[in-house]
């Protein structure tokens, strides 16, 4: 049976089924009239299964970590694969439940935000699975995020109040029940709301 190679080429299979893409470890070998639902449905596939590996090494790991010693000198013989990226598989993996995981989204989507404290991390990912960001642009959002916050960080105000005034201002907090920085704060913001705005 005649069939194309992902490069292209024509090629021969005795043992290709009619109809059907032959998968082997180095190529994809596709029949001649194959219908574009089934070319379609072809690369779903493939994609699904590009997108899962990662995360199926990870929790593969994960449990080698639980069940095995020496994992990682093992692991790295049975996958070809570095030590720092089997690592890196595992800790992404490691900071995801399966139900914290976005089905939608890549694992590089997740290692993006793995660094992130547990509540931020989903926030996160709902943004750009509601946006269809790529991976880059959930690095740049985060990154801006940021530099925005930076930018915007609280002045740190300094008081050097005398002993009257500190005795006066602890009782007017004690009467209202608030610490003394809850009440100040208070004061001076009820103090700048009463200010009139300039006109015109």
């Amino acid at each position: 049976m005649s069939s194309v190679s992902v490069d292209g080429r024509p090629q021969s299979d005795p043992s290709a089924v009619p109809g059907q893409a032959m998968r082997r470890r180095n190529s994809l070998r596709i029949p001649h009239g194959l219908s574009i639902e089934a070319w379609r449905s072809l690369g779903q596939q493939i994609q699904a299964i590009s997108s899962s590996s990662s995360w199926w090494l990870g929790d593969w790991l994960l449990y080698g970590q639980s069940e095995f010693p020496n994992r990682y000198k093992r692991a790295i013989t049975e996958t070809s694969l570095d030590y720092q990226t089997l690592r890196n598989y595992a800790w992404v993996a490691r900071r995801f439940e399966p139900h914290e995981r976005y089905g939608d989204l890549s694992f590089q989507h997740h290692a993006e935000v793995a660094g992130l404290a547990p509540e931020e991390r989903g926030p996160w990912l709902a943004r750009a699975q509601k946006n269809g960001w790529s991976r880059n642009e959930l690095r740049r959002q985060m990154r801006a995020r940021k530099e925005i916050a930076g930018s915007a960080r609280a002045t740190q105000l300094k008081m050097k109040p005398d002993d009257g005034q500190r005795e006066r201002w602890q009782a007017a907090a004690l009467r209202t029940g608030d610490d003394l920085l809850t009440w100040i704060t208070a004061v001076l913001d009820d103090a700048a709301t009463s200010v009139p705005t300039a006109s015109g």
